[in-house]
């Protein structure tokens, strides 16, 4: 059997680290409305993972400056938006609805709860903040503007810029489970892949904190209950009310594979 160095190289790439970042979507007694953690930094590459614990919330992304609107509205970025994730449908069966994306580049994405006024009451994180390019660009900085915002806008179609699942019940925070396989793992645009709608918002009342009142949309429909027994198959088996790495055993499968064949 013969091989070079170079070609040993390029197949043990293929064995590298997929790692998948947990972020917790509210929970019970003081994690009701929070994202957990609700400031991260997370590698260009890696996947980043919502898991849906309560109630009936959504993962939208939006610009600093406009907080509580689709980043669309305001820049030439997609974004991203989950949909609304009912927990009760999915919790009959023991699993947890998610939603994951993955992280293109380096720049912060701020995120919020589209749902009712959470978004306005504090539901907002950050991945990638960098205070030290602009030290008023904080997450502290941006849940203030959250809070003064006019309204609270869900994107115009669900799902878009990431892939819906469930997975079982989690594992203890800081636990290391398989990733998922070459076929489970969605080719997830980052945080420029949203579609959002236009500026015209509709005339729905919003009832601060509840979490069954419909949210206008940004194209001015109101979006209601998406029940999470219609997502698709688990993204990956991990869990945690704070991030977990956990690292991929298919390139080791592939590295052995490619010596067998050399």
């Amino acid at each position: 059997m013969h091989y070079t160095t170079a070609s040993f190289l390029a197949v043990l790439g293929l064995a590298s680290a997929q790692r998948l970042h947990v972020v917790s979507v509210s929970g019970e007694g003081d994690w009701a409305l929070k994202f957990s953690p609700d400031n991260i930094k997370v590698p260009v590459g890696d996947m980043i993972q919502f898991q849906f614990r309560a109630g009936n919330h959504s993962v939208v992304q939006s610009n600093f400056d406009n907080p509580c609107e689709p980043i669309k509205m305001h820049t030439g970025a997609e974004g991203f938006y989950s949909g609304y994730q009912l927990v009760a449908a999915s919790e009959e069966m023991d699993l947890i609805p998610t939603y994951t994306v993955m992280v293109q580049d380096e720049s912060p994405m701020w995120v919020y709860c589209s749902q009712g006024q959470h978004c306005q009451n504090g539901m907002v994180m950050v991945v990638n903040e960098n205070t030290a390019a602009n030290s008023s660009r904080s997450l502290e900085e941006y849940r203030n503007l959250a809070a003064e915002a006019p309204d609270n806008l869900a994107g115009d179609v669900e799902g878009i810029g990431g892939e819906t699942g469930t997975t079982p019940e989690p594992t203890e925070p800081g636990d290391e489970t398989d990733a998922p396989s070459d076929e489970e793992t969605p080719a997830t645009p980052g945080d420029d892949d949203t579609t959002t709608g236009d500026d015209t918002t509709g005339d729905e009342t919003l009832t601060p904190g509840s979490d069954a009142t419909p949210t206008e949309t940004a194209d001015g429909a109101a979006s209601g209950t998406e029940a999470a027994d219609e997502a698709s198959t688990s993204v990956a088996q991990v869990g945690g009310g704070s991030m977990v790495t956990v690292t991929s055993p298919m390139g080791f499968f592939a590295l052995a594979a490619a010596f067998f064949m050399l």
